[in-house]
């Protein structure tokens, strides 16, 4: 199944809702980034919520999720777009947490507890807007609940799910988040809660061939859904070696001199995608140049 996110509304307006199937870009991310399965789980999650967080934009705006806990997983970091493009990755990409319960992974421990979740809409205003809210379980999808109820007074039912094989391989992920509009009833909060509550946990509707659209259409029957984009989505980062140019031009004069006669060479990892670039001698010279002309 091809990864897209599907963005509809029901109820008369009063519903609006996204839901996406990520397995192979999450695939593509924990590759890149070599994780351990709770690092998978837990970057597949942030991955998908950001993607349809995206989905919410117009444009060229951007949204950016930062989760960063007292667990050993460090900081897990997305970006995305409007375009369905999304990038990722995880501070310590080798941890994995023992669960207490078998074949679940502990991603609330491996996250933390204490922590916060920083949301930044780059929405092209002079400054960006960020939204932070403390964690309240490091589960991820209840933390983002708890963000659009608490930042954006936004009622939230999100699900974020990644089903992890013995092999490492993400077998399947994906996710949706259904907002109550100012408009919506007390008794559709009540019914669309009750929906929620009786499905299977979402990787495995998505493992067993489920898509975006009967997934929600499970949580929506009664509310008359319609479908308002379907969107193609991936792993996709606008690294480039001259982007990286800028940052070592940027260290300044002298650290590309130290950098020049200790090394002669260097190289520079993408956080987001992992990709590596490489400078010979001749480069940095050609870079220590242009440092020293400005």
């Amino acid at each position: 199944m091809k990864d897209y996110c599907i963005r509809v509304s029901a109820g008369n307006g009063s519903i609006r809702g996204f839901g996406a199937t990520t397995t192979n870009l999450v695939n593509e991310a924990c590759k890149r980034h070599k994780t351990y399965p709770t690092a998978s789980a837990a970057l597949g999650r942030v991955l998908t919520a950001t993607l349809m967080m995206g989905a919410m934009l117009k444009g060229d705006d951007l949204v950016t999720v930062r989760l960063l806990g007292d667990g050993p997983l460090g900081a897990v970091v997305a970006s995305a777009n409007a375009k369905g493009q999304v990038r990722g990755y995880v501070q310590e990409p080798h941890t994995q947490t023992k669960s207490k319960y078998p074949g679940k992974l502990d991603v609330g421990s491996a996250v933390g507890k204490n922590g916060m979740l920083h949301v930044t809409k780059d929405l092209g205003l002079k400054e960006p807007y960020t939204g932070s809210v403390p964690l309240v379980s490091g589960e991820i999808a209840e933390d983002l609940a708890y963000y659009y109820q608490v930042s954006e007074q936004t009622p939230s039912a999100v699900a974020l799910g990644v089903l992890i094989d013995i092999d490492y391989k993400v077998l399947a992920s994906g996710g949706f988040i259904i907002q109550l509009l100012p408009n919506a009833k007390e008794e559709i909060a009540v019914q669309l809660e009750n929906n929620i509550n009786n499905l299977p946990p979402i990787s495995e509707m998505i493992r067993e061939g489920e898509t975006p659209e009967t997934i929600l259409g499970r949580i929506l029957n009664n509310f008359a859904m319609t479908i308002h984009e379907k969107i193609p989505v991936e792993f996709s980062c606008p690294c480039s070696k001259s982007r990286l140019e800028s940052v070592l031009i940027s260290l300044g004069k002298e650290e590309l001199e130290a950098m020049i006669a200790e090394q002669g060479k260097a190289e520079l990892v993408c956080h987001f995608c992992a990709e590596k670039y490489n400078f010979n001698k001749d480069e940095l010279e050609r870079l220590l140049r242009e440092a020293a002309s400005k």
